[in-house]
């Protein structure tokens, strides 16, 4: 005879089983795993309705154009184009800076521009940014149902889920911000602590999946990977406080490490080449964090107008917030660990949006970087949907409580749609000035050092204006005034460009020519004359690409070569591949084996 305790929810309805047989064992768990399939496949139809809703106005009105979307829209057609070149993992943006190019994608993380490209191989683009959103949308959702199911009732579960897919912050980034990628890395939020809370539970061997969504965090957004990063270690430490014990701090420092281990391939990269390029300029006036706290004042009226929205629909969440866990907080015990993690989640978010926390964004590494912090409104989305879920609604008012949140939230949309901007001519814009080879703007951050976007030609027309000629591939240097100009048809031959790949003869006659390339110097770019290395300089003003060519005809190529920090991420990333997916078999073979071989006969 044997005994197998099968418990589900801690309290309102929840269920033990103790069944005493090994065959109803067997059955209990088969009935378990099915139930879950059903009550999964209820969540997703709901949440695909919702996120349905949420992008069901960019069905009629085009898209919604926030301060982002014309980076991310970019972003995503020049990484498409770059594939058909086959280049897989692209680090040279192409066509910003009109055409002359920009390191983006060594300093922006993968995951999101290769999800927007992917989409815009098989949908037409203007779509992509409406089905970007509904896949954000539903992830979060299911990654918070995933977490709640473990803790409240199956209805709570499924309210949490659509209560985070729609929670007052995702709606400003969808119409306000177009942050797609912070969009994408906060649905994966829900899962990193659902993973957490594994860790506490089962300790070492739950570690694995923690390092794994981690990592994709740091793959898909900057600023909410720094989020996640002092989140969970703040949540580690409480931990710690709680259990009175190191275990839960251990295991997930090491998979916090595991974590960056399997990113090295974006981190490494980013961190040591940023000295090439003109980082400071992301904290220029009224984009660093002191500038961005709630109800911040400054003299430019349009900044202080999306901050004062922002900051109120902030207190809002706050003030809902923190009135739905007094309620919940009588139901602590029942919810053990798990909801001193949601309180001081949801507390150190507070406090980070407040002036009082100024001293915190000065001297914690890289917080400064996430320049705003409202941003903290993305944990704080977590808690406040997990807490409105929990509230101990009787079952007579549950239908008058859940509309009434449908009323509130449908509000709340109606009132973000009318004030967004839409507009359907920045793709069609975008697209064009590819096309054409006039690109797009560039951004002010990822310039490398010397370099001046605003000084290069063509820089001077209008956004949205019929685009000119683009300036020519090879130029030559005049030796009297030291200005470029077109080069001669009959000088120049190009026979391959690409990306990273530019290849063109140049017959330079019977003296030595300065030429300039349609590229901005960077230190990556190598180049050879007849396969011999050469010095490649820059022009004063600009920066873009020089070269001297010698008298006679000459094959030069010039080359985004692979730095030796990209070879030391790309070799990390692989060793803790293996590790981590070595480590995860191990505890998982181990796991599928326990539940049978410690039942006592």
């Amino acid at each position: 005879m044997c005994a197998i305790e099968y418990s589900r929810w801690p309290y309102e309805g929840g269920v033990t089983d103790t069944l005493n047989s090994g065959n109803s064992s067997v059955a209990a768990v088969g009935y378990a795993r099915e139930s879950s399939r059903r009550d999964g496949v209820r969540v997703f139809l709901l949440l695909a309705i919702v996120a349905t809703a949420v992008t069901a106005p960019m069905w009629f009105l085009g898209n919604a154009s926030g301060h982002d979307f014309q980076f991310h829209m970019a972003s995503w057609l020049d990484v498409s184009g770059q594939w058909r070149e086959g280049i897989f993992f692209p680090r040279w943006a192409e066509w910003a800076n009109l055409g002359f190019g920009e390191p983006r994608f060594i300093f922006y993380p993968p995951v999101s521009w290769m999800l927007g490209a992917a989409l815009g191989l098989v949908l037409p683009w203007k779509i992509v940014p409406g089905a970007f959103i509904w896949i954000a949308l539903v992830l979060g959702g299911a990654g918070m149902w995933r977490m709640a199911r473990e803790r409240l009732t199956p209805s709570q579960a499924r309210a949490a889920a659509v209560l985070f897919a729609v929670n007052p912050y995702n709606l400003i980034i969808v119409y306000y911000r177009s942050d797609f990628a912070e969009l994408l890395a906060g649905a994966l939020f829900p899962f990193l602590i659902w993973r957490l809370t594994r860790v506490m539970r089962d300790g070492w061997s739950a570690a694995p999946p923690l390092a794994v969504v981690f990592a994709l965090v740091w793959l898909t957004n900057a600023p909410a990977a720094v989020i996640a990063t002092y989140s969970l270690a703040l949540l580690l430490l409480v931990s710690a406080l709680l259990q009175k014990s190191a275990r839960t701090l251990l295991a997930g420092g090491a998979a916090m490490v595991c974590g960056f281990g399997l990113a090295a391939l974006y981190i490494i990269p980013a961190a040591l080449e940023q000295r090439w390029v003109q980082i400071s300029q992301a904290l220029v006036s009224l984009l660093q964090p002191t500038d961005n706290f709630l109800y911040t004042h400054a003299n430019d009226p349009e900044f202080l107008y999306f901050n004062w929205k922002v900051s109120t629909v902030a207190v809002t969440m706050i003030l809902i917030a923190a009135i739905a866990a007094v309620f919940v907080s009588r139901r602590a015990k029942q919810l053990g660990a798990a909801w001193w993690l949601i309180v001081s989640l949801g507390a150190a978010s507070v406090f980070l949006m407040l002036p009082i926390s100024a001293i915190f964004w000065r001297l914690l590494p890289k917080l400064a970087f996430m320049q705003f912090p409202w941003r903290w409104m993305g944990p704080l989305g977590f808690v406040f949907a997990f807490v409105m879920a929990a509230l101990p609604v009787r079952r007579w008012t549950q239908v008058a409580t859940w509309t009434s949140l449908g009323v509130m939230a449908v509000v709340l949309g109606a009132a973000v749609v009318s004030d967004c901007w839409w507009d359907s001519e920045d793709i069609p814009v975008l697209s064009g000035g590819i096309h054409s080879g006039n690109g797009y703007e560039g951004t002010d951050e990822y310039q490398p050092v010397g370099s001046d976007r605003y000084s290069l030609p063509g820089a001077n027309i209008p956004y949205g204006d019929p685009p000119g000629p683009p300036a020519p591939l090879i130029a030559t240097q005049s030796s009297d005034t030291g200005k470029l100009a077109a080069t001669a048809a009959k000088k120049v031959h190009v026979t391959r460009w690409t990306a990273e790949h530019r290849e063109f003869t140049y017959d330079a006659g019977d003296d030595p020519d300065t030429v300039g390339v349609r590229l901005l110097k960077f230190p990556a770019w190598r180049a050879t004359i007849d396969g011999n290395p050469v010095q490649a300089y820059a022009v004063d003003d600009t920066g873009q690409l020089l070269l001297q060519i010698p008298a006679g005809r000459h094959v030069v190529v010039v080359e985004f070569s692979r730095t030796p920090d990209r070879t030391l991420g790309a070799a990390i990333s692989i060793l803790f591949v293996l590790g981590v997916a070595g480590w995860w078999f191990a505890t998982d073979q181990r796991h599928r084996r326990a539940p049978w071989s410690t039942i006592p006969g």
